[in-house]
């Protein structure tokens, strides 16, 4: 196995990284157009948003009822489970309900380990979504050594099995989605090339290769994973081996695999599928959201709506020229590695990175306000507590604080305010990079430069200052349009002109919702992020709908979402369909509010055996429906506890944690 991933990464360095159609602003990949039924997909199209029906298949009305609402609230797809010929046979009576009200959405058939069911489901409705990880395979999590002769004859018994369904899709016009998903890699896969995402393109281009062969080109194919590093690796690296291995540019289906509930699973989605959105790959989306179906498309259509208009290639930032011939960025944009920086006080080097809360903007500074960035100032003691969400610096601007700040909490002023303090060696001042260059005094320690991206692109005299540079944090932003591409190329340059100081990355937003914060932040920052820059996050929100506390939380949500500062507990729960065996909102509800307090520790929430323990290779521990009422317990990927009662089972993995000696009280946790 080794060997062969060597080789793999080897040659994804001969032939460079393009990905996707420019680095350098927004342009959409071009594909070829797939037909569902009436609805066209595809880049001469829009960005089509879909849902997955949560209630019982064979539930007719129910699952009537519910996709009426879904497509009401915009939904383009509506995709239903068929995990069984039964469930497969009553999309029919599905199918006419619906068109009988006069609803002609298409339908998506989902389905996992039943061929004969998709056979069946592709002569009704008008797509069908298999996974190449279970189609053709069963999980035995056995490691198998095969040569190049066994495995081309596991190739030949998959494609004996797949032909069916290619024949019968082409036959009846279905499209077909291929969808990959990280946490059901075939033994097979995992065998030859890992749990990577290297091993998922190739799990969807075994599949592929057979559709050729035959003339059938109605595809879509997806990468998706709750782990969102490994979610945008995978697309990328699917992009490329498309265009390398001379495949149709077929349409990609864009989303984050149990992302979870609430802002945690907006959040969580915005990072993996807005970073795929601005990299102009993505042609339909499903945010999957541990709440009802017809509460996803509004989520979906903010984060698609923010592309619509903006497909301008000759986008006013210049690409890098000193490049490595092939080569289309100075990183590795198929694995991640966080930039190399210089370790100056709590920034860069090994250091996670830091939050930063924007308080500029208030008239004054009280010690209550220290609550919405998590810390707590409690009279009776006289001193102050920190929760999870404790930001690490804060920035007044202009503003004096007349109390002393809490020993986790850093003051940084404008530099024409910290020039003027009588404290100011325990202040730390932000300067213009104008200023900087020019200012006689300076910090000992640490002076943060603001820096506009262009600027390190067009700035000469301002990049060899910053080679030199000793103390400083460079807090870098952008008044382009597209943020996120212009931060981005100025991070390229940092890099091609060797420049190693932290980097703290500032964005702001002006009078948006909340709801459209939450997206619109966690896409440019967790672009940014997921690439390895940022040794630090400092988001703004000014205007009607400026909440402290919502910043605080989005700031610390983004980290943790592209896994680069763990400080919550982290959930990773299916968002429910018609196979799942318990109330997956009530039950996810429960177990946060008994586990909320176990920062770092991450549960893997399923409704049925499908979605895990697959897509909890991340977990720390799992609980899964296996049957009505009854729970597996799970510590990693290995079972623990068997057919535990429902009404049992959160206490039962209570115990577990507490066995592994992880638990702690809700009481030890405060600060």
């Amino acid at each position: 196995m080794s060997s062969i991933l060597q080789s793999s990464s080897a040659h994804l360095i001969s032939d460079g990284n393009l990905y996707a159609p420019t680095l350098y602003g927004y342009q959409r990949r071009e594909t070829i157009p797939v037909s569902i039924g009436d609805l066209m997909l595809g880049s001469d199209f829009p960005i089509r948003i879909q849902s997955m029906t949560t209630v019982d298949t064979m539930d007719t009305v129910g699952s009537i009822e519910q996709s009426i609402r879904m497509i009401d609230a915009g939904c383009e797809l509506v995709r239903i489970t068929a995990p069984s010929v039964k469930e497969a046979q009553n999309l029919e009576n599905i199918r006419k309900g619906l068109r009988s009200k006069g609803y002609k959405t298409p339908l998506v058939a989902d389905i996992h380990f039943t061929p004969n069911a998709a056979e069946l489901a592709a002569r009704i409705v008008e797509k069908v979504r298999i996974n190449p990880g279970n189609y053709a395979d069963k999980k035995r999590f056995e490691t198998i050594d095969y040569t190049e002769a066994s495995y081309q004859s596991e190739l030949e018994r998959i494609r004996e099995k797949f032909l069916p369904l290619v024949k019968i899709c082409k036959e009846y016009g279905t499209a077909m989605r291929i969808g990959t998903n990280h946490g059901s890699l075939s033994d097979r896969i995992l065998s030859r090339y890992g749990d990577t995402p290297l091993g998922m393109v190739e799990s969807a281009l075994e599949f592929l290769r057979i559709c050729e062969d035959e003339n059938y080109f109605n595809i879509v194919l997806s990468m998706k994973a709750s782990n969102t590093q490994v979610m945008v690796e995978a697309y990328r690296l699917l992009s490329k081996k498309l265009a390398d291995g001379r495949f149709k540019a077929y349409p990609l289906h864009l989303g984050v695999t149990e992302a979870g509930e609430g802002e945690d699973g907006r959040i969580k989605s915005a990072v993996g599928i807005g970073t795929l959105l601005e990299d102009g790959l993505g042609d339909t989306i499903r945010v999957s959201l541990t709440e009802d179906p017809e509460f996803e498309i509004p989520v979906a259509k903010d984060l698609v709506n923010r592309y619509v208009g903006r497909n301008r290639p000759n986008a006013p930032i210049p690409a890098l020229t000193n490049l490595t011939a092939g080569f289309d960025s100075p990183i590795n944009p198929f694995a991640h590695s966080r930039r190399k920086s210089t370790e100056l006080l709590n920034f860069g080097g090994h250091q996670v990175p830091r939050v930063i809360a924007d308080f500029s903007h208030l008239k004054s500074i009280g010690m209550e306000d220290l609550k919405s960035i998590g810390h707590f100032y409690l009279p009776e003691p006289d001193k102050w507590a920190m929760n999870d969400l404790g930001a690490d610096y804060l920035y007044t601007g202009t503003l004096d604080v007349d109390f002393m700040l809490p020993n986790g909490l850093k003051q940084i002023q404008s530099a024409k305010t910290w020039m003027q303090s009588s404290s100011s060696e325990h202040q730390y001042p932000l300067f213009e990079a104008e200023d900087w260059l020019k200012s006689s005094k300076k910090h000992t320690s640490l002076n943060f430069v603001h820096v506009d991206a262009e600027e390190i692109w067009t700035n000469e005299v301002l990049v060899n200052a910053l080679k030199l540079a000793q103390h400083e944090v460079l807090v870098l932003s952008s008044s382009f349009s597209n943020r996120m591409a212009a931060i981005r190329r100025a991070y390229f340059e940092l890099e091609m002109e060797g420049i190693s100081i932290p980097v703290v990355i500032q964005l702001n937003y002006q009078d948006i919702p909340a709801e459209q914060f939450q997206l619109f932040a966690p896409t440019d920052a967790g672009a940014l992020l997921i690439d390895g820059f940022g040794d630090g996050l400092m988001l703004s929100l000014t205007g009607l709908h400026v909440q402290t506390s919502l910043v605080n939380s989005t700031n610390f949500g983004i980290l943790q979402a592209c896994r680069v500062r763990i400080s919550k507990t982290e959930y990773i729960s299916c968002p429910s369909c018609g196979r799942t065996l318990f109330d997956l909102q009530e039950t996810t509800a429960r177990i946060r509010q008994v586990t909320d307090h176990l920062k770092g520790v991450k549960i893997g929430i399923m409704g049925c055996i499908v979605n895990g323990p697959g897509e909890m290779a991340d977990a720390d521990y799992g609980y899964v429906g296996i049957g009505k009422d009854k729970i597996a317990l799970y510590r990693g990927q290995e079972v623990v506890k068997k057919s535990v009662p429902a009404d049992s089972a959160v206490d039962e993995l209570i115990q577990l944690i507490k066995e592994d000696g992880i638990w702690k009280d809700p009481q030890e946790t405060t600060n």
